[in-house]
């Protein structure tokens, strides 16, 4: 298929594309030996977190305690 890119530097999908990719808003897009590669993200919204936090039972003081662990184990490693 082709795609014409717009004085703006704008690009339009063909609709066959975005059908197949289904609702999609944003695109990682990323250039390789001459090619533009475009992958589908999903951003995660800050309520999804708050709501994946909850339904692990997370509070502040966990978070916490694993951010000390992560910078000790971190600086283990640097020794």
């Amino acid at each position: 298929m082709l795609a014409k890119m717009t004085a703006k530097n704008q690009l339009t999908l063909p609709k066959s594309v975005t059908n197949a990719l289904g609702e999609v808003e944003y695109f990682d897009v990323q250039t390789k030996d001459g090619q533009v590669i475009l992958t589908p993200v999903r951003i995660q919204r800050a309520d999804a977190v708050r709501a994946k936090l909850a339904e692990l039972d997370l509070n502040e003081q966990d978070i916490a305690d694993a951010v000390t662990w992560a910078r000790q184990s971190t600086a283990k490693r640097k020794k």
